[in-house]
């Protein structure tokens, strides 16, 4: 029975009709696929239906949302969500009879596949995949990460918060900005400089610093500005950006003993792999001392994002036999506890 899977993030949401194939491997088929700005809906609600109308085009009773954020009770919360996710309430607008809901990372985790990703390009460390713990890291409108942990049962994913861990400045100008973005002390989490708004932020925080006034205004504009060297700040500030990542992505190898590889997912970072090369990042994710020796072995790759969310939430929602035959009317308790 075909069932919906949706990847829903600040930004976009990527909703697919996909269901098991009928070959020996049991792949996931794909039998209809669209990318929406979830600006463009009042809620979740209005934008599934809109493609269970427009390219489904039939009845769908199972459905399995990755979405960042937590689920407590009936509802997600987020910082970045587009809307307010009420779970009962998506249900009954849509005449479901399960919801099955995991972090979008989570997701990305079930999909990673280690030999058959062909748009993964290596950034930094061996041109080898081997088996092991394997991170998943992605700046968008937020920060996320997750860690896949191969297991002889089938492999297992591991969500954090990763995102929101205090920011470690590793310079004397990252020092200046982050007293900049705290005045008084305090927390500042590194999604607030490792995101698209965080580009933004490090961005006006350069000029407040330089004395000048910010002539750009979205993400887009910085890495642009940054590609063509026509503004000093962005350019400066995608040089913080990608040296900070390379911070943040090495020490949760290290926290993880990635030895599977690091994937940094998403078509932003996507975009801007030949910075990514020229940076810092190398560097800061190697750290120093006796990490280094490890960290050395560790393949760090850029992958865009595409269709890998949807992938990885309809395994992982397979996998818990919640679609089909599944007669449940409430939502997937794997589901709420992530």
């Amino acid at each position: 029975m075909p069932f919906l899977a949706a990847d829903v993030g600040g930004t976009y949401a990527r909703v697919a009709l996909v269901r098991t194939s009928q070959d020996e491997g049991h792949e996931i088929e794909v039998l209809a696929y669209r990318k929406f700005a979830c600006a463009d809906f009042r809620g979740l609600a209005e934008l599934l239906q809109t493609f269970v109308d427009v390219d489904a085009r039939t009845p769908v009773r199972h459905c399995v949302i990755a979405c960042a954020g937590q689920v407590i009770g009936n509802e997600v919360l987020h910082d970045n969500s587009a809307w307010p996710i009420h779970l009962s309430q998506l249900r009954q607008a849509l005449a479901l009879d399960d919801i099955g809901v995991l972090n979008d990372f989570e997701a990305l985790g079930y999909a990673l596949d280690y030999h058959a990703d062909s748009s993964a390009r290596l950034l930094c460390g061996p041109d080898t995949r081997v088996d092991g713990p394997a991170l998943v890291i992605g700046p968008g409108t937020g920060l996320g990460a997750a860690v896949r942990l191969p297991c002889t049962a089938g492999d297992h994913v591991l969500t954090t918060e990763a995102g929101q861990m205090d920011f470690a400045p590793n310079s004397i100008r990252e020092r200046e900005v982050l007293a900049h973005l705290a005045p008084n002390g305090g927390y500042v989490a590194y999604e607030h400089i490792v995101s698209g708004p965080g580009l933004l932020t490090l961005y006006s925080a350069l000029c407040t610093l330089r004395g000048e006034t910010p002539k750009l205004s979205t993400p887009e504009a910085v890495t642009d500005a940054a590609v063509t060297c026509s503004d000093a700040q962005a350019v400066e500030a995608v040089e913080i950006f990608c040296a900070s990542l390379g911070n943040f992505a090495g020490s949760l190898a290290m926290t993880f003993m990635t030895l599977g590889g690091v994937y940094l997912a998403g078509g932003f970072l996507y975009s801007l792999f030949a910075l990514l090369e020229r940076s810092a990042f190398k560097e800061r994710f190697l750290h120093g001392r006796s990490a280094r020796a490890f960290l050395s072995r560790v393949p760090v790759w850029v992958t865009e994002h595409g269709r890998k969310g949807v992938l990885g939430a309809a395994k992982w929602y397979l996998r818990r036999g919640l679609s089909g035959d599944a007669k449940s009317s409430h939502f997937s308790a794997a589901g709420l506890t992530r």
